[in-house]
């Protein structure tokens, strides 16, 4: 069998970089850092979640005619798609290895594409404690400051996009929660592993450090300041999430994404609720999140009333 695709689907700031790296460890498994590559391949079809001078509507029209075109209609146009991605996946990895693991955390909005577009993939889910996720985001891309509503798109699109995913193709995708993977012995990488049909060596989680992912795009801040598995990263949610903006926030976050779904990613709304009300609170950056939350929403409300203003233009 030719070399096959993993994907490794989760939201931005959930772990990824050390679950990829572990895994590329193996001789098995060829990677590189995030791609990015079938996003604009998939979006090419889709009229809206895009802008193209060209205009992306009038594109992706003419791009669905001609695929319907072809002797065997969009099953010609997929296949191709799918040989020149494979290719490109060989040549990457200079024909090593049996996977090709492709993690790229925006594939959230092409997660259900994967499953039809690549078949024979493997794929594996990785959830993490939302309020990790999101004090990460503050932390990393908004340098400490209270403007996670700009990644809207992932925290709340991820969400609903790999859940629906998942719940899908259960048969056909593996889940684990980075808190299995990092804070007990390794039981959970040797279950991933057998559901690679890989051999799991224990020295992979003390070789990992070897593998070099450094490129603009991806951790910018995990790959140099962990060298090891830890539970560190497990409670530092705690130390961000604390000023009264913040956890009325996250109480509303996790109250959307809902016990139903938190279920399936393995964690209880209800505990999730009481730590997050344990966290004693702290006036510190008060004025900064205030402010800027309420920048937030009104700068989203306008965004809202703009597009669906182009939207309707667009149509007539």
């Amino acid at each position: 069998m030719s070399q096959r695709p993993l994907f490794l689907l989760s939201l931005p700031r959930s772990g990824s970089t050390l679950v990829q790296r572990v895994l590329a460890a193996h001789e098995e498994i060829s990677t590189a850092p995030e791609t990015w590559l079938l996003l604009p391949q998939i979006y090419a079809l889709r009229e809206r979640g895009a802008f193209a001078e060209y205009s992306q509507t009038s594109g992706a029209c003419a791009i669905r005619e001609f695929a319907e075109r072809l002797p065997n209609g969009r099953a010609d146009y997929d296949e191709e798609l799918r040989r020149f991605v494979l290719a490109l996946y060989a040549k990457a990895s200079r024909g090593k290895g049996t996977y090709f693991l492709d993690k790229t955390p925006r594939y959230h909005f092409i997660a259900q594409d994967l499953f039809g577009l690549f078949p024979d993939a493997k794929v594996v889910f990785l959830w993490r404690n939302p309020l990790s996720v999101v004090a990460s985001i503050a932390e990393t891309w908004g340098r400490g400051r209270w403007n996670v509503g700009r990644w809207r798109g992932d925290l709340f699109d991820g969400i609903a996009n790999l859940i629906a995913a998942y719940e899908a193709h259960p048969d056909r995708a593996y889940a684990v929660r980075y808190e299995d993977l990092v804070g007990g012995p390794s039981e959970a990488w040797q279950t991933l592993f057998e559901y690679l049909n890989l051999t799991f060596d224990a020295s992979l989680l003390t070789e990992f450090p070897s593998v070099d992912l450094e490129a603009r795009m991806g951790d910018p801040t995990g790959t140099k300041r962990y060298r090891a598995l830890s539970t560190e990263p497990l409670d530092k949610w705690k130390a961000t999430l604390r000023t009264p903006v913040r956890k009325r926030w996250s109480k509303g976050y996790l109250r959307w994404i809902g016990a139903e779904r938190l279920a399936v990613m393995g964690y209880d709304l209800e505990e999730l609720l009481r730590e997050l009300e344990a966290v004693p609170s702290s006036p510190r950056r008060l004025g900064s999140d205030v402010a800027r939350a309420s920048y937030a929403w009104f700068n989203r409300t306008g965004r809202r009333a703009a597009a669906a203003l182009l939207w309707r233009k667009r149509q007539r």
